[in-house]
């Protein structure tokens, strides 16, 4: 996926992350999840949503997801991916410090996708969360 453009100045033809209705997001390079060194995803806080608009026909969303090292293994999260309204994966609860989950969902048919993250405990409220190295496979790519 690498660094998506934001519905704002991008041109409608691939994915876009939707600013309106999504929480705060940080996208950049060089994230860490359980010791491990990722190239890219975006950060958001424990308790977040963030709508990517598709624009075109695509087939799977895939990353890892994580607490971010950032947090020096406090909080613990739980992580799901809805399309259109309806929820296509859910983690279980994973604690700072803990190595990432891999995610590989099929979103053919689907207009929007939610990536959605929750504490898992009300500690977990502190973490950062990480959805890295992640991937949405669209026709004509």
């Amino acid at each position: 996926m690498g660094r998506l453009p934001y519905d704002l100045t991008g041109d409608g033809s691939g994915p876009e992350l939707r600013r309106s209705g999504s929480g705060w997001v940080w996208q950049r390079n060089g994230l860490s999840i359980g010791g491990t060194a990722y190239g890219h995803g975006i950060t958001v806080h424990a308790r977040s949503a963030v709508t990517v608009d598709l624009n075109r026909e695509c087939s799977t969303y895939q990353a890892v997801v994580g607490v971010d090292d950032l947090t020096m293994g406090l909080g613990s999260v739980r992580f799901s991916v809805w399309a259109d309204g309806v929820r296509l994966w859910q983690s279980p609860a994973v604690d700072g410090g803990d190595p990432a989950v891999p995610v590989r969902v099929g979103i053919a048919g689907r207009a929007t996708i939610r990536l959605v993250t929750e504490p898992s405990r009300p500690s977990g409220a502190i973490a950062l969360a990480d959805w890295a190295d992640a991937r949405i496979s669209c026709a004509g790519e």
